[in-house]
């Protein structure tokens, strides 16, 4: 959004391009891993609260993994196995033209691997939460088990859903080691976290306390968001 408002005005703004480019970064990869981790999660999360079927509790843990491990470990995996020699690779050549590592492609993989679970597992929780009793009232009335997902569960499931995908996109907008192994300090794939590490590394402690605040505005907005989606209203 921000890579949208001229430069002149940032300038005008007082905004610095160190401020600017790495946040710039930083939005585009978050919001395009959302859409994808918030389309996928809530249809995962919908699959697991009404599916009945051998090993879901087996799913669930592996794809709830990346909350578990560090991120480094991750990165580590997407970089052996999205950049090292074998099918993936030769598919990525085939497809794009070059490996997947060291893009902003990459960047977007991995935040999507790592903000997946909170989407998943948050959509799961509210769906379960859904009183079965209005999905048995429409289902009375007739309507197909895609209508009443779409018409009561997802509705009535909708502040844990949203919750989950802002909590999903608070995590991709801050993912550090991950996103630092698979995109190194390209200057085209330096996010915000990225750029306030090597802020501190070269000793420029000013533009630190800068960034640093940026992330940590962005970051409680988000929580003041979900903290008032979850808020219980009285009758």
């Amino acid at each position: 959004m921000i890579g949208l408002i001229p430069h002149s005005w940032l300038n005008d703004l007082g905004v610095p391009p160190w401020v600017w480019d790495p946040l710039s970064v930083s939005l585009h990869a978050a919001i395009e891993a959302t859409f994808v981790v918030g389309v996928v999660g809530t249809a995962s999360g919908y699959i697991l609260a009404k599916g009945h079927f051998p090993g879901r509790a087996l799913i669930e843990t592996f794809f709830s993994l990346p909350m578990a491990m560090p991120p480094t470990v991750v990165g580590y995996y997407l970089l052996t196995r999205l950049g090292g020699p074998g099918l993936i690779r030769t598919a990525e050549v085939h497809l794009f033209g070059h490996p997947l590592t060291f893009t902003f492609t990459e960047i977007v993989v991995a935040q999507i691997i790592e903000s997946f679970p909170y989407c998943m597992r948050f959509s799961r929780a509210a769906i379960s939460g859904v009183d079965p009793r209005f999905e048995q009232s429409a289902r009375a009335m007739g309507l197909s088990r895609c209508r009443i997902a779409l018409y009561v569960t997802l509705p009535l499931a909708r502040r844990g859903i949203v919750a989950g995908v802002a909590l999903a996109f608070g995590r991709a907008l801050g993912d550090f080691g991950a996103t630092m192994i698979v995109s190194g300090s390209v200057p085209m794939a330096t996010t915000m976290p990225i750029a306030l590490y090597n802020a501190v590394f070269f000793g420029s402690h000013e533009q630190a306390m800068i960034l640093a605040f940026v992330q940590l505005s962005v970051a409680f907005v988000i929580l003041l968001g979900v903290s008032h989606l979850g808020r219980v209203r009285a009758w």
